[in-house]
């Protein structure tokens, strides 16, 4: 689990992504952002981004993704390039989901080449603070 500080850290690299267009790719401040994290930390970001722009551009979540996660209920593999996250969450419309996903990036963790996920079922509001999800 990461640290509180690390955690606002990157809430805060994430803001100017959230804000964005869904259909967007990341935009400049986010890459340059990126460039500041450790490998296994960039490509967490760009996956958990990739996750929220292809789950709203699907509407398989049903409402807009306005925030994903690749380690909330166990931490994500890291293999190389590749990110295999089978413990993750999303939060679409207020409510917080299982998700698991397979993210290929380029070897700066930069762009994301390749991305299959599942969407899973919902997370009781009674476990989110166990998780460190929040409303």
């Amino acid at each position: 689990m990461k640290s509180p500080a690390l955690t606002l850290a990157l809430a805060a690299i994430a803001v100017p992504v959230i804000s964005a267009p869904v259909s967007a790719g990341p935009d400049a401040r986010f890459l340059r952002a990126l460039d500041k994290l450790d490998p296994k930390t960039r490509l967490e970001q760009i996956c958990d981004l990739e996750a929220m722009r292809r789950m709203s551009q699907s509407k398989s979540a049903g409402a807009r993704v306005d925030r994903a996660k690749s380690d909330v209920i166990m931490p994500p593999q890291h293999l190389g390039n590749m990110l295999v996250a089978k413990g993750g969450a999303f939060r679409a419309g207020g409510k917080w989901y299982q998700m698991s996903f397979t993210c290929k990036a380029t070897p700066d963790h930069k762009t994301v080449l390749d991305f299959s996920y599942k969407t899973g079922a919902a997370i009781p509001p009674a476990k989110w603070a166990s998780y460190g999800l929040w409303k």
